[in-house]
């Protein structure tokens, strides 16, 4: 994790008392509420259907227990008693009263947090791979530069304003587990010679009424020079964006109508005019966020054996095992993934009894680090082998040990129309429903390779174009209905899915998916994901499994 220094927390508690003050004069009824929305939102407080809505920053994924066990204090204190992770790798909370949100952001400063910039036209979270620094096929540790983006995006005077909101996502693998190439700029690391990093630059992907995969943009690009080279494409997207219509104010949008060429070279001539002077930090502050990340004391020679009667007797811990456990580079460690979805819950909720109990994990098994996971789910990054039984046990005791992960129940969904002032449609129970129906089938039939995200409006803010089957909540003449999309992918072969055909009733979306499982199961083959076989065998026969 990183260390803040004097100047990070000095930021996190001048904010909050600027904050305090614009909230004193709302309430006073000295600014309008169209003077206090740009500086709420610019502190992550949304107004939503029932109640203001704050979005806390989680930078990367990465949490202390500490900050977990504040989160769970702060439900308690401000909400009703829970928290809702969200594919930022953020936290929500649904119930705070406006009158107290500037003691929520002092809680929040005490301990290294805040909510600077997870909205408004800024730049957003950055976002990571969830196994960045432990994964075992990594190349290079994406988080010491999410923090140097932090560092350069947050208040960054000439980007508070955009034509929209602009979304970073960082790789340091070749399996694409941040979802790159649906973002406005996705970042791959990369080994370089001597030791180097370099960076190859995806620009232009995105979700929404106009989804679109990000384009190959620049190769190879060296540390010292990505900063610049990034400021060269804010610049650029600030100049030429759209600001007269919202739905087209995406850089996505810029790139489609420019051209990549020309995108490229205006790009070009941008950075070229910027004075390198400003940018002479960027290596030595790299090298000293390499040297501030605090890093686990692994045991050179760890005891890996969980083999004992408990073990061996237990199918239910050996099932979490196989699907929720990951290969970590440390030998005798293991990457243990919490799912919070299990069936017919809510997906990406956590209880504040659940958090302040999985941050009692992480310090006992975890060296008191825990992540988000852009899926809605908790990572607990390091666990000693011969601890996983042990951790198994303490998450059933709080009903988080649901062996679900990559599989369908799994599933991505928005707070939806239950919360969400733009929603058209619920999602949450739908989410209920359909793992519910999926569940029992996930446990008698091998379904990984199925993922399964919904949305509750054109927004997309649960990633449904790149599931393998999307559900898409609409409102059709005052009824909810569901349009369904197959054979997406958010992965290091990202695509769109594609529409099936006719919207279906709520009622009828577990039904719908289930008839899409069973078809695949039935036709596919070995080792395809259910985006696999839709490309193999196309789309009209899914289509008649759906429809008849």
């Amino acid at each position: 994790m990183y260390r803040y220094d004097e100047l990070d927390q000095s930021l996190v508690e001048q904010r909050s008392a600027e904050f305090r003050s614009q909230v004193e004069r709302r309430l006073a009824g000295k600014i309008s509420e169209a003077e206090f929305k740009p500086l709420r939102l610019m502190n992550g407080l949304y107004l939503q259907l029932h109640a203001y809505m704050l979005r806390v920053a989680i930078p990367y994924g990465v949490l202390s227990s500490k900050q977990m066990t504040k989160l769970a204090d702060i439900a308690d204190k401000y909400d009703k008693g829970y928290g809702h992770f969200t594919t930022r790798q953020n936290i929500q909370y649904n119930w705070p009263k406006l009158i107290e949100t500037p003691d929520i952001l002092d809680e929040l400063a005490s301990v290294q947090m805040h909510a600077i910039q997870t909205s408004g036209n800024c730049i957003r979270n950055v976002t990571t791979d969830p196994f960045a620094g432990v994964a075992a096929d990594e190349e290079v540790d994406p988080r010491p530069l999410c923090e140097l983006l932090r560092q350069w995006s947050t208040l960054h005077p000439e980007f508070a304003y955009l034509p929209r909101k602009f979304k970073f996502a960082v790789t340091g693998s070749a399996v694409d587990r941040a979802a790159i190439k649906v973002h406005d700029i996705g970042l791959r690391l990369k080994s370089g010679p001597n030791n180097t990093v370099l960076t190859d630059i995806w620009v232009g992907g995105g979700q929404g009424r106009t989804p679109k995969i990000a384009q190959f943009f620049k190769s190879a690009l060296p540390i010292r020079d990505l900063l610049p080279y990034l400021e060269a494409i804010m610049r650029v997207y600030n100049r030429y964006g759209r600001r007269d219509n919202k739905y087209k104010a995406r850089i996505k949008i810029l790139l489609a109508e420019t051209g990549l060429e020309t995108l490229q070279q205006q790009v070009e001539t941008e950075y070229e005019s910027i004075d390198r002077t400003a940018f002479e930090f960027i290596e030595s502050e790299y090298a000293r966020i390499v040297g501030s990340l605090i890093q686990p004391e692994y045991l050179a020679t760890p005891e890996t054996s969980t083999s004992d009667a408990s073990t061996q007797s237990s199918p239910d811990f050996k099932a979490w095992r196989q699907q929720n456990v990951k290969p970590h580079k440390q030998p005798g460690y293991s990457i243990a993934v919490v799912s919070l979805k299990p069936a017919g819950g809510i997906p990406g909720d956590a209880t504040s009894d659940q958090m302040r109990a999985i941050a009692d994990i992480a310090k006992q098994y975890s060296c008191s680090e825990l992540r988000v996971t852009h899926r809605q789910n908790l990572i607990l990054p390091n666990v000693l082998e011969s601890d996983l039984f042990k951790v198994w046990e303490s998450l059933v005791k709080i009903d988080l040990a649901e062996a679900n992960i990559d599989l369908p129940s799994d599933i991505i969904a928005c707070p939806g129309l239950d919360y969400c002032a733009l929603a058209t449609a619920r999602s949450i129970p739908i989410a209920q429903s359909v793992s519910k129906k999926i569940r029992a089938t996930e446990k008698k039939t091998d379904l990984k390779g199925v993922s399964v995200n919904i949305s509750g409006c054109i927004n997309a803010c649960a990633h449904h174009h790149v599931a393998n089957i999307g559900v898409l909540g609409l409102n059709k003449g005052g009824v909810e209905n569901y349009q369904l999309t197959l054979g997406g992918r958010n992965d290091q072969n990202a695509s769109i899915g594609q529409r099936i055909g006719p919207g279906v009733a709520a009622d009828d979306v577990p039904q719908a998916i289930e008839r899409i499982v069973n078809f695949y199961v039935d036709v596919r083959k070995s080792d395809e994901s259910l985006s696999d076989t839709f490309d193999r065998v196309g789309k009209e026969p899914f289509k008649e499994a759906v429809y008849g």
